[in-house]
């Protein structure tokens, strides 16, 4: 487990100094003192090994729903905020997009990381829903859209900073339009 973890901070901290091509099996053993065997048999390939890293530090500070839906959209669009805001899991996201629509590799884990960022939305709807407090004919998947959207927009192709404010005004102005009395 230490040698796994060891691995996973390696690659972080090398894909913010060198980018997506200083992350390798080499550099990361390098780095963490972990052997290039071990490290293979883990992760076949360098994107398995960020895709690995990335999702540890998500799902790790993925906020806890309280059941009460502005608090829970507002402390999970705060977390993306900071992912966004963090250098090594912004960078991967960018590396990710660039080279999935050349690398088959990439697409997949591409994939992977939106289905499973995407979930912790999908199912706070999801509960929402069944407790009415949002309409019971909501799309969840183009709600999460029109919530997380924005933030991945503004950060990854506008490459400016996502604000608090700017999280609040993105949460009160769907609640307005889909959850009136919320």
């Amino acid at each position: 487990m230490r040698s796994r973890a060891a691995a996973l901070a390696a690659a972080r901290e090398l894909l913010v100094e060198r980018g997506l091509p200083g992350v390798t099996h080499v550099t990361v053993a390098e780095r963490s003192g972990v052997g290039r065997t071990t490290l293979y048999r883990h992760w076949p390939d360098a994107a398995a090994m960020l895709q690995d890293a990335i999702t540890e530090v998500s799902i790790a500070a993925r906020p806890e729903p309280t059941g009460e839906l502005r608090t829970d959209l507002l402390n999970l669009l705060e977390h993306g905020r900071n992912l966004l805001h963090q250098p090594a899991s912004e960078r991967a996201m960018r590396a990710f997009i660039e080279r999935s629509g050349v690398d088959p590799t990439f697409s997949r884990v591409k994939e992977t990381m939106y289905d499973t960022g995407i979930a912790g939305m999908r199912g706070l709807l999801e509960a929402a829903k069944a407790r009415g407090d949002l309409p019971r004919d909501l799309n969840v998947d183009s709600a999460a859209d029109q919530l997380i959207g924005p933030l991945f927009f503004r950060r990854l192709l506008g490459n400016r900073e996502i604000t608090s404010d700017f999280v609040h005004d993105i949460v009160d102005a769907f609640l307005k339009r889909q959850a009136p009395n919320a």
